[in-house]
């Protein structure tokens, strides 16, 4: 049904010449909300009224609401459904109240006021008691621009924005919404028309046109283009807010398994700055990685820029005899996608020359490689660009661009990939000490906390020599290798996290403010050079020409240091961390439980399915949720995925409980049966260890332990006193609890 109603206040009969009128010498074609003159009803929707401009409410869910301003009162929607994905919700229609001063438009999660002179909004909760955020004044436009000002809390932080080089924290800055194609720190390659606020707000302007936040008093978006769009979403705390933001653009795309291994990038054919290569001559690298012990799952054969590819099917077998994949690079867009993916393309790079400046260019590329992968086979996307906008964590990994290698380079990525997380994008990466200069310090310091970050690559093609992990000799050789074990070892911790951004949209890699938001220690400066991996591990990078690393800042909890077992208790700050080149400075959560595929894994591919290890730092109570599936084709969205829970109890001096939880769900390739091998973190030797199938002897080594079929050892060597377990093998279907007494 469609209402109108007439705003009367006082005697005064509100009429459309009451719209401000531009004083002289401004822009006439500049103005802003005036008093409220009308309102219509129709359905879900809710028009506004103010003289010639009109704004439309709309609620897409109960914690959404979208506002549209007109100023001639004619709407454009110029971006359809290329950012906000289509939906089968239907809206929702708001109670509309009348409340004097204001109308009340809400729903179950929300509601917007929309105050009457002059007209300007307000979002509360749901009871309308509690201002999540207010107008200071009611939008305006220029001939090419519209701005919203929101009166600023006095502690309210501001995240998000996209990839933002070098920043993930805004208050009192201005951040740039658009391409600008600056690869370096304070760029905004990957920008997004998003940010959340502390006080649980999140706001998506829904537009291709370059914008600009200030996060002042008032904080003043602007876009360029004489239309408004936002979308307004609310949640709890700020993993809902990136949550119902993500259900909107898009979830982060679930990556297979191999893309979350080490990957190699290379032209290998006609390569100016290395020498005629030959497509082919890929698979000699390749054998390096495999003759090394270097784990790694793609390797993209063609840089796009005058690199063609030759005998393309011969070299995705050969790759994949070699446990990788085969990738493409691409500048000039993707007209023989089909046959590519029939001939065993499985990754996909895209570039700058042919995605246009970005916005709809870019995000129009990315679904379309993401797509083109799916649609010719049975595996899933697997993608990466440099440019991109609102909705790419859908369909790509974003690539910060060209770089060269240096310490300076590994200090500002730290907070540009962490603060990605912020805008719902998981997968935000660099090439290992860039593609330009580097060094075999910054290499190795720049590999070791990449490791912590779901999805990396090494790039050739520009550098004085190629920039495999082996190229510089010993002792970096040895040092990466050890990092890209470790990655690979921790790809269910790693898999599950990227399920859980499939999901939820929260992804993996996080600054310390996501996880703990209630600290102001974690809103700014003092905890900028170091990020969450999981909710489990604290990665601060060395970013300097040192051996120790000052500054470290841990947050409330017990923190354990993975390489010696040396525990703090936060919230504190550590100082004169020793970190030579070859330690990561790198802290667990107390209570955790990380699984871990056994030492020696090199591929997902050659993986022992039948043992899977558990590392446990036992305090109170901790738990993890394992997820598994085939980790390449797309059966999980068929539902064919096994979760697994493990727990741990522990009190200050009882015993250590570890309770190994049934499998639940099947996909092709579970196995019915595997061993559990508990490297468990106490610091003392127990006296008894005991399951709910009986005592496990006590072994008189590592040696014997590893002979052995079942048992325990305490090792007081290592990483401060562990106990190590090896159960008997445990059916998916049935659980067992382990007690170290």
């Amino acid at each position: 049904m469609r209402r109108i109603t007439h705003i009367t206040l006082g005697l005064l009969v509100v009429a459309s010449s009451l719209v401000s009128t531009p004083t002289a010498g401004a822009d006439p074609e500049a103005g802003k909300l005036a008093e409220l003159s009308g309102v219509v009803e129709d359905g879900a929707t809710t028009t506004l009224k103010s003289g010639p401009a009109a704004v439309r409410v709309s609620f897409p869910k109960p914690g959404a609401v979208r506002v549209q301003l007109a100023p001639d009162g004619q709407f454009t929607d110029p971006a359809g459904n290329k950012i906000v994905l289509p939906t089968k919700d239907t809206p929702v229609v708001p109670a509309r109240t009348d409340k004097g001063d204001y109308w009340a438009l809400s729903t179950t999660d929300l509601t917007l006021r929309a105050y009457k002179s002059p007209l300007r909004f307000a979002l509360y909760d749901r009871a309308d008691a509690k201002e999540i955020w207010a107008e200071t004044a009611p939008l305006s436009w220029t001939k090419d621009t519209t701005t919203q000002s929101l009166g600023r809390g006095p502690s309210e932080q501001f995240f998000g924005g996209g990839e933002q080089n070098g920043r993930f924290s805004h208050r009192d800055q201005t951040i740039k919404i658009f391409a600008d194609h600056n690869w370096n720190d304070g760029g905004a390659p990957n920008s997004q028309p998003f940010y959340l606020s502390s006080k649980g707000y999140g706001v998506l302007r829904n537009t291709f046109a370059p914008g600009s936040y200030s996060f002042t008093d008032p904080a003043r978006t602007t876009h360029q283009e004489r239309r408004f769009d936002a979308i307004y979403v609310v949640g709890d705390g700020p993993k809902g807010v990136i949550s119902a933001y993500t259900a909107l653009v898009g979830r982060p795309f679930l990556p297979p398994i191999y893309g979350l291994e080490m990957g190699d990038s290379d032209c290998y054919l006609h390569n100016a700055n290395r020498g005629e290569r030959r497509t082919l001559d890929a698979l000699a690298i390749a054998d390096g990685y495999v003759q090394n012990q270097m784990p790694n799952g793609w390797m993209l054969v063609n840089d796009g820029y005058g690199c063609g590819y030759e005998n393309l099917q011969q070299v995705g077998e050969g790759l994949r005899k070699r446990e990788m994949q085969l990738g493409l690079w691409t500048e000039d867009g993707l007209p023989h996608q089909a046959e590519e993916v029939k001939a065993g393309v499985r990754v996909r790079k895209l570039d700058v020359a042919w995605v246009g400046p970005g916005y709809q260019f870019a995000l129009d590329g990315c679904d379309s490689a993401h797509r083109g992968i799916e649609e010719n086979s049975d595996a899933r996307g697997f993608v990466w660009t440099p440019v991109s906008w609102a909705g790419a964590q859908r369909c790509a990994v974003l690539w910060s661009g060209d770089q060269s290698g240096s310490y300076d380079y590994i200090r500002w990525q730290i907070p540009t990939y962490a603060g990605s997380t912020m805008s719902g994008i998981a997968y935000n990466t660099g090439d290992v000490d860039g593609i330009f200069d580097g060094s075999p310090q910054t290499y190795t310091r720049d590999l070791q906390w990449k490791a912590f970050l779901p999805t990396i690559m090494s790039m050739d093609g520009w550098a004085p020599k190629d920039k495999q992990p082996w190229r510089y000799g010993e002792p970096y050789t040895s040092i990466n290798r050890k990092y890209l074990q470790l990655k690979e070892r921790l790809l269910p911790y790693t898999y599950s996290y990227s399920v859980e951004a499939n999901r939820t949209g929260v992804g993996q890699v996080r600054p310390l403010a996501l996880e703990y938001p209630n600290d102001p220690a974690t809103w700014g400066d003092q905890a900028r050079y170091e990020f969450l991996s999981g909710k489990d591990f604290l990665v601060a990078p060395v970013y300097n020409d040192a051996d120790v690393r000052n500054g470290i800042y841990l947050p409330e909890g017990t923190w354990i240091d993975y390489w010696t077992g040396r525990s703090w208790t936060g919230p504190t700050t550590v100082d004169g961390y020793r970190a030579p080149l070859d330690t990561l400075p790198l802290f667990v959560r107390a209570g955790a439980v990380v699984p871990m595929w056994p030492e020696g894994t090199q591929s997902w591919r050659t993986r022992d399915k039948s043992v899977l290890d558990l590392d446990i730092y036992p305090k109170g109570e901790g738990s993890f949720t394992l997820t598994e599936d085939d980790g390449v084709t797309r059966g999980y969205q068929r539902g064919e995925q096994a979760t697994q829970n493990f727990t741990v109890r522990a009190s200050e001096s009882g015993p250590v409980e570890v309770t190994i939880g049934a499998s639940s769900g099947s996909y092709h390739g579970k196995p019915d049966v595997r061993r559990y091998q508990l490297s468990v973190h106490k610091g003392s030797s127990p006296t008894a260890v005991d399951t709910s199938n009986g005592p496990l002897p006590q072994r008189t080594s590592r040696d014997d332990l590893d002979r052995a079929a079942n048992g325990w050892w305490f090792d007081p060597n290592d990483r401060g006193g562990v106990v190590h377990v090896k159960t008997d093998p445990i059916a998916a279907v049935g659980s067992q609890s382990v007690i170290l007494r």
